[in-house]
């Protein structure tokens, strides 16, 4: 597998000559100063590829788009999206005619990835990321008010989380909303409660199969563009796999994945392995869904999590969560050989390492949440060590 790292862009707190020092050799990123909807131009796309080759004196390139946003109004499907799909399509173009064609996108309503914790700590020092039920149950029932949330928690998960709740500062009640918008990198509004209360209104009425048809429509837009320009589009799953805030979530398991890619049944549309967001749901077998849908990863995020009953989890190291990571890179290799042997040209599957610990001189750097560089490159040395037993057992 071809090792990448993620990197914000200038702005970034880990440089290029960091990574670098990683071993890694492809770069994922995204021009994240652009507004959700507009024209990525074949200058702004250029100028960053050179940065990156410049700062990095040749030895990273861009490999990986995460992501290319996909604008609320397709999500929501609420008016003439004509405009939204054309400036898609231009951007996709625009990237291909560039040489970067793999494009990694999401299609999560409203907020990215979701945490409770940005900075739980270790017992051997360091933090990770975590998600608790009861935080996010506090936020859900006694702070923001939703209606209707009460029902869809535990009776145990509410008694904690009214606990939590009346014991929490207006200090804590910010670090808990500031922790739940953090995972919205790049050009984003963030919310406070009340904004975050409209902008949920939007939603309102908006059912699984609503959500389902909307992307259906955005698939069938753009992946014709994507076969022309030889574009490889891949989806990451939800995070965490579940409803949040009362959201549809059409992403989480087996069975959403195989609706999407059967619903446009094309190489263009494809799948971002995430064995983190997947692995966060307890039914979810992560190696047996890389199985099954092998053929259409285009990209790997390789992570783990430890669960706990009441639907909480945290960021594990690499090798030490609930997913068999020695399995699930088997599965990737086997896939990767089986396209060697067919003569396929994508044979080589984008990685990257993800939410990693922050640990040692990361700690205090105010690097973005999940991606500190230290534990980024344990995790990358924890895997290209993997890679290294399996090809010499297996060839």
């Amino acid at each position: 597998m071809q090792e990448s790292f993620r990197w914000f862009g200038p702005a970034d707190k880990v440089t290029l000559p960091e990574i670098v020092q990683t071993g890694a050799t492809g770069i994922v990123t995204a021009l994240h100063d652009i507004p959700y909807g507009e024209v990525w131009t074949v200058e702004q796309i250029e100028e960053r590829k050179a940065f990156i080759e410049r700062e990095s004196d040749g030895r990273l390139s861009w490999v990986m788009v995460e992501s290319l946003p996909v604008h609320e109004s397709i999500k929501l499907g609420d008016r003439d999206l004509t405009p939204l799909y054309e400036n898609y399509r231009i951007s996709l173009r625009n990237l291909a005619s560039c040489g970067i064609k793999a494009v990694c996108y999401n299609f999560m309503p409203l907020l990215d990835w979701t945490r409770t914790q940005l900075r739980e700590p270790l017992p051997g020092g360091g933090s990770a990321l975590r998600f608790n039920m009861h935080e996010y149950a506090a936020f859900e029932v006694f702070i923001l008010e939703r209606e209707g949330a009460a029902e869809t928690f535990s009776a145990d998960v509410l008694e904690r989380a009214k606990a939590w709740f009346d014991a929490s500062t207006q200090e804590d009640r910010d670090r808990l909303l500031n922790s739940i918008m953090a995972g919205l990198p790049g050009a984003y509004e963030r919310y406070d409660v009340a904004g975050l209360r409209a902008v949920l209104a939007r939603y309102k009425g908006i059912t699984v199969d609503d959500i389902r048809a909307n992307y259906v429509a955005f698939l069938k837009a753009v992946v014709p563009t994507a076969e022309e320009t030889g574009v490889m589009l891949c989806v990451h799953p939800d995070d965490p796999p579940r409803p949040i805030f009362g959201l549809p979530r059409v992403v989480k398991n087996a069975e959403d994945i195989a609706f999407i890619l059967d619903a446009v049944p094309s190489l263009a549309n494809g799948l971002t392995l995430c064995s983190g967001s997947l692995g966060a749901n307890p039914e979810n077998d992560v190696p047996a869904i890389a199985a099954r849908f092998a053929d259409r990863i285009h990209f790997a995020h390789l992570r783990n999590v430890k669960k706990e009953a009441d639907g909480s989890f945290q960021e594990a190291a690499h090798l030490a969560g609930d997913t068999d990571m020695v399995k699930l890179v088997r599965v990737l290799m086997a896939e990767e050989k089986r396209r060697r042997e067919s003569g396929r040209a994508d044979s080589n599957i984008v990685m990257r390492p993800d939410h990693g610990h922050e640990m040692l001189f990361d700690v205090g750097r105010k690097t973005h949440p999940g991606y500190p560089l230290i534990g980024r490159m344990r995790g990358l040395a924890e895997l290209r060590g993997v890679m290294a037993a399996i090809s010499a057992i297996e060839g």
